[in-house]
């Protein structure tokens, strides 16, 4: 599989798995992957928040790891890109508020670029409004967003994902092997 250039848009209190996991994997698998953060530049960090599933009705939330952004977001330029990467926690629900952030994901879908969201990220998806007409899974709570955005929520098992053209989604970070391997395949089509 050639090299793909990857953007990664994230935020203070992204998911801990969500970012680091397909950020290492992408960099070991050979890509070139660029995290970024509106307002912050490269070599400045965003907290991370780890979600467990620990049988409550919702998963506990604790303070997780500092991630080192590689890229400054107002100096990135989205046509330099192949593919985008969203994680999940609760970053998207800031970011989605961000004019520039809701250009840079559209230009993803308008360009037909490969796109991976994971939990939360839907919110931004959604935000963006390239959902309509497709199918997203995403954390059970964003499902009201997934559908008022005019997509079918995807309701499939934690560790599953499901791939809707050029984009894959899944419910949470327990569906890392089946989201990055889905997300690869997109990759090298």
């Amino acid at each position: 599989m050639p090299s793909a250039k990857i953007l990664m848009i994230t935020g203070d209190y992204t998911e801990d798995y969500e970012t680091m996991v397909p950020f290492q994997t992408l960099l070991a698998c050979g890509h070139v992957v660029d995290a970024v953060c509106p307002g912050k530049r490269a070599g400045e960090t965003v907290a991370t928040a780890i979600h467990d599933f620990e049988g409550d009705q919702t998963y506990s939330e604790k303070r997780g790891h500092n991630f080192a952004l590689n890229a400054t977001f107002e100096s990135i330029r989205v046509a330099d890109y192949d593919a985008l990467v969203i994680p999940g926690g609760r970053a998207p629900e800031y970011l989605r508020l961000d004019p520039n952030v809701l250009k840079a994901v559209r230009h993803f879908f308008d360009a037909d670029k490969p796109v991976a969201s994971i939990c939360h990220g839907a919110q931004l998806l959604a935000a963006a409004g390239v959902l309509k007409g497709r199918i997203c899974s995403a954390y059970p709570a964003c499902r009201p967003e997934v559908e008022l955005a005019g997509a079918t929520y995807a309701e499939i098992a934690i560790s599953d994902a499901v791939t809707d053209g050029k984009l894959v989604t899944a419910p949470a970070w327990p569906a890392h092997p089946a989201w990055l391997k889905q997300f690869m395949a997109v990759l090298a089509a």
